[in-house]
């Protein structure tokens, strides 16, 4: 079909019924289902058109209120320049529609090129920026805007503006946002990622966006919703919170981890694009931090509908050199249809010639200077501004066509305009005076956005003079943009500016010397270290920065240390590991004194939890740092921080199945707690034994621990001890309490003890305690008999947020022994192998010997005897090695037992096995004797007694199993005291 004809009325022109519309030679912003509405009211001038009939046909089949076209008519009045009340164009006729009443020719005049000619970048003052009008960008800024509305209907969109430094992609967002915000009732978040040399800050964009769109217009709202949806993200913005929350502060939130953090995100930002649609505005993905890049991927992944738009910007080129993680997530995303990808290539010859024509002022004369700079530009928006920008400050650029045509004139030019970007930008610095270099080489140093209080210290000038140096620069638009004020802890108050394209920083920083550069890192990083005073560890990652880049060592160590502290509060890992390597770098270069070596000891300790985490409390990393920090504990003979390095050597022990050397560092732990006066480390003391203990089977011992541990505990008091060791001191004492009872012959009391640690997890809202607590569940009911309710806790624990996998992994085998037990024999082993296999990968050596107990069970179970009993010889070869006895008589017992399901497959003589089996069931049961274990010594009278009645033996068999089973006073429905009571009563 032909094109519809223009339609012109007063000084516009309608091009289709999807835009542009012109006024003159410019193109008016205005967003798709704005222009559609035009093009229906122009198309019908004259007539009333109902309200119905634009929602039919600008809308079909989409269910939406006659607000939003009530906002359609809005945008388009302000575009048009025109009041309601006094129309000139669009009439409303009450309670019908509208009526354009305007006179429309059709077809008149010929339409200008579809190239909307911008401002490039906008020349008003920084203090007051106009929306920026673009060149050679139409198709993009259609297709954002055709994102935006489908946000609006709930279709969650994560859009990618890329493209190489200086391309227009924040140009081209800050176009489209600014139409939007002028054009719909929006909630809109800015955030950018600054280049942090190292692993920086945590989710850095994402408070920053929080926490200026909280101090914004309707910043309350924000702030209630975090209060409600995302109580750890409000922890973390203390510009935002009341004085309570931040006397909490984030390191006492409970449960925060990684996926709650990102969940709490998710869901506060769904709740309020439920009331308007939202935008979120992150700039430089490319110097993102790996946690942002997961929340990033969360908000793509979640399934609910939500009003919710990310506009993010990169440079492809970053992602592929350093390999960041956010090339990954985005191919992922991208294979799944759950990101856009808008790439911003150079500008075409057209587009720098409508720029130079704006710029120029004039519509004629200009296409010599035009191909000029499209010569030495190539199209680069950034170049092509820089060198107009050039020609106009050289009185070049007005008059300078038949210059630039001229023979004569060409070589002027030429030789004023430097070849590329870094030699164009040291002309600019070169024709400034001194003083306005050195306030940028200052400003570099201090970062893509600084206070003038940073750089009046760097340079060593008055704070008044660098200020009006940074204000007269912005109104020029050289460079710098003013950015408002920033406010220090210690009450200074001061200007901030910020380089209008972080290209211009990093020419200005690479021009400085070495020398130079290192001193003016060093001066301020200590202005504002004095600056944040006692809060200073909130600005720790910048500061560890400055004094990293400025060779101070020294200073710059402690804050490293800081900084993974802020990270670990985060649970932001990776980041914190990679703050304290590079601290441990620095302290090489350090000599070796006292001084140094406590801050070395500090830094292990802080390094050792992240390492437990990420790799593994029993990995060769986890080991290397605390067998470092207890030598320097040792140099410097400083026993408060020794009790913090066993602690860790114990759980690398214990979790690595070294059961004696932990039980040797346990004893220690008590004697270094008995002379505190803080009851923490006495409970943690007595926690440490009875996990040990109960593994070495020494079982009553282990409960002595476990209850003196419970006696210390106090919820309010300890549970900071959660943050530091990962779990709840508490809960874990009630699991290894439920166990022991158990083995020790109190089912009802063990299941009791359970359910408490359940409820406190709970309570405490801690997802790592939560996690062991399912797990710890799962476990009792594995021992009590009871497959279904075994997998209901072990499939609990696998869905709670936890970021130990030797947990997840261990209750993978719970599983599988679970479904293995309920007749799914093949799907059960293949799932406990596969838990197994992944606690090994973590380098655990724990529970080796219950799970090849348990594997070898399922193995029986589906006859597979001779695997069966293979496992339990390994599992026997690693009681003797590691001592790991806490399940030596179910070895043995479950040995008898296949060694006779053998003889009954007739691979044995039936004499011999039954005379094996009669041996291992007989030192099962001498073993669970000789620990007071009275559940596994009847489950072992249970496996010999029905041997002595296969043998005929009815007495003896009888007077074998009925003191076990008078002996106990509770826990008549287990499934072991139910098969003692049948067959007792059968050999009666």
């Amino acid at each position: 079909m032909p094109p519809e004809p223009p339609l012109s009325f007063g000084a516009y022109r309608l091009v289709g019924p999807h835009g542009p519309l012109w006024c003159g030679a410019q193109v008016v912003p205005l967003p798709p289902k704005a222009l559609a509405v035009l093009w229906q009211l122009a198309t019908q001038a004259g007539q009333v058109v109902t309200k119905e009939a634009l929602l039919d046909a600008v809308w079909a089949g989409t269910m939406v209120s006659e607000a939003v076209l009530t906002t359609c008519l809005r945008t388009l009045r302000q575009a048009l320049g025109e009041d309601a009340q006094q129309p000139r164009y669009i009439a409303t006729v009450h309670r019908l529609g509208y009526r354009f009443v305007a006179p429309v020719t059709a077809g008149a005049g010929a339409a200008p090129p579809l190239e909307p000619p911008p401002a490039y970048p906008p020349l008003a003052p920084a203090r007051v920026p106009g929306p920026p009008l673009l060149v050679g960008r139409a198709a993009e800024v259609a297709q954002l805007h055709t994102c935006l509305a489908q946000a609006q209907q709930g279709v969650r969109q994560i859009v990618f503006v890329t493209g190489e430094a200086g391309v227009g992609k924040t140009t081209v967002v800050e176009a489209v946002v600014h139409q939007w915000a002028a054009a719909e009732a929006l909630w809109l978040g800015r955030g950018q990622c600054i280049e942090q040399y190292g692993a920086g800050e945590a989710y850095l964009p994402l408070p920053e966006a929080l926490g200026r769109w909280g101090r914004e217009s309707g910043g309350a709202r924000l702030v209630a919703c975090l209060r409600q949806y995302a109580p750890t993200w409000l922890a973390h913005l203390p510009a935002l919170g009341r004085p309570d929350e931040l006397a909490a502060g984030p390191a006492t939130m409970p449960g925060a981890t990684p996926a709650r953090m990102l969940r709490e995100l998710a869901e506060a930002l769904e709740a309020l694009a439920a009331e308007r649609p939202l935008v979120l505005v992150l700039e430089d993905l490319h110097w993102s931090d790996p946690s942002t890049v997961e929340a990033l991927a969360l908000l793509a992944r979640r399934r609910d509908a939500a009003r919710l738009l990310v506009l993010g910007t990169y440079r492809p080129v970053e992602l592929l050199l350093h390999d960041h993680p956010l090339k990954r997530v985005k191919q992922e995303l991208a294979a799944h249809g759950l990101c856009v990808e808008l790439p911003l290539g150079g500008l075409s010859r057209q587009a720098v010639v409508a720029y130079v024509a704006q710029r120029r002022g004039a519509s004629a004369g200009h296409d010599a200077v035009a191909a000029f700079v499209y010569q030495r530009t190539e199209g680069h928006p950034l170049f092509m501004v820089q060198v107009v920008d050039y020609l106009a400050q050289q009185h070049l650029l007005q008059g300078a066509a038949q210059t630039a045509a001229d023979r004569s004139g060409g070589p002027a030019i030429a030789q004023g305009v430097p070849q590329g970007l870094q030699d164009l930008l040291e002309a600019h610095l070169g024709r400034l005076p001194d003083t306005e270099q050195q306030v940028l080489e200052g400003g570099s140093v201090a970062g893509a956005e600084f206070a003038v209080a940073s750089v009046a210290a760097g340079v060593q000038m008055a704070p008044d003079a660098v200020d009006a140096v940074c204000e007269r620069l912005a109104r020029q638009g050289q460079f710098l943009e003013d950015r408002g004020l920033v406010e220090w802890p210690d009450g200074t108050v001061s200007g901030r500016y910020g380089f209008r394209h972080a290209l211009y920083q990093e020419v200005v920083y690479q021009r400085l010397g070495a020398g130079h550069r290192a001193r003016l890192h060093r001066r301020i990083g200590g202005r504002e270290a004095a600056g944040y005073g006692a809060r200073v560890g909130e600005h720790a990652a910048a500061l560890a920065m400055h004094f990293t880049r400025g060779r101070d060592a020294q200073r710059a160590v402690p804050y490293l240390q800081q900084a993974a502290a802020n990270a670990l509060a985060r649970c932001a890992y990776q980041e914190a590991i990679a703050h304290l390597a590079r601290g441990l770098e620095l302290l090489q270069t350090l000599p070796d004194t006292p001084e140094h070596r406590q801050l070395a000891l500090r830094v292990h300790l802080t390094l050792g939890p992240a390492v437990i985490v990420t790799q593994g409390p029993a990995s060769s990393e986890a080991e290397r740092v605390y067998t470092r920090a207890h030598e320097l504990c040792q140099q410097l003979e400083e026993t408060p921080a020794l009790f913090a390095v066993l602690r860790g050597l114990w759980i690398g022990a214990a979790v690595g199945g070294k059961f004696h050397a932990a039980a040797a560092v346990g004893q220690q732990l008590l004697a270094l707690a008995q002379d505190a006066h803080d009851t923490g480390p006495r409970l943690e003391a007595h926690r440490t034994l009875a996990a040990t203990l109960f593994y070495l089977g020494e079982f009553t011992a282990a409960y002595t621990h476990a209850r003196q541990g419970l006696a210390l505990y106090d919820p309010q008091q300890h549970h900071v001890l959660a943050i530091h060791y990962g779990q709840d001191p508490g809960v874990v004492c009630l699991i290894y309490a439920a166990w022991l009872l158990w083995c020790l012959g109190y089912p009802e009391q063990a299941l009791a003890r359970s359910q408490e640690a359940l409820t406190l997890a709970r309570q405490l809202s801690h997802s790592h305690s939560l996690a062991l607590a399912l797990h710890g569940a799962a476990i009792l009911h594995q021992f009590r008999g009871a497959a279904r309710a075994a997998q209901e806790c072990a499939e609990a624990a696998l869905a709670t947020e936890h970021a130990f996998v030797f947990y997840q992994a261990s209750s993978t085998v719970l599983l599988g022994w679970a479904l293995a037990g309920q007749g799914h024999g093949e799907e059960g082993i293949a799932q406990m192998c596969q838990g197994v296999a992944a606690c090994e990968a973590t380098g655990a050596a724990l529970r080796r010997t219950y799970f090849g107990a348990l594997l070898a069970e399922a193995y029986g179970r589906a006859g597979q005897v001779t695997e069966g009993l293979r496992l339990l010889a390994q599992a026997l070869t690693v009681v003797r090695t590691n001592g790991e006895q806490v399940y030596e008589a179910e070895l043995y017992r479950l040995q008898g037992e296949l060694l006779l399901a053998q003889a009954g497959q007739g691979q044995h003589p039936p004499g011999s096995s039954e005379a094996a089996a009669e041996r291992s069931m007989q030192q099962a049961l001498d073993i669970a004797r000789c620990q007071q274990a009275k559940s596994l010594e009847l489950r072992a009278a249970l496996s010999l007694t029905r041997l002595r009645q296969r043998q005929g033996k009815r007495d003896e068999a009888y007077e074998l199993l009925a003191p076990i089973y008078t002996w106990f006073t509770e826990g008549f429905e287990t499934t072991d005291l139910q098969n003692a009571k049948a067959l007792l009563e059968a050999l009666a």
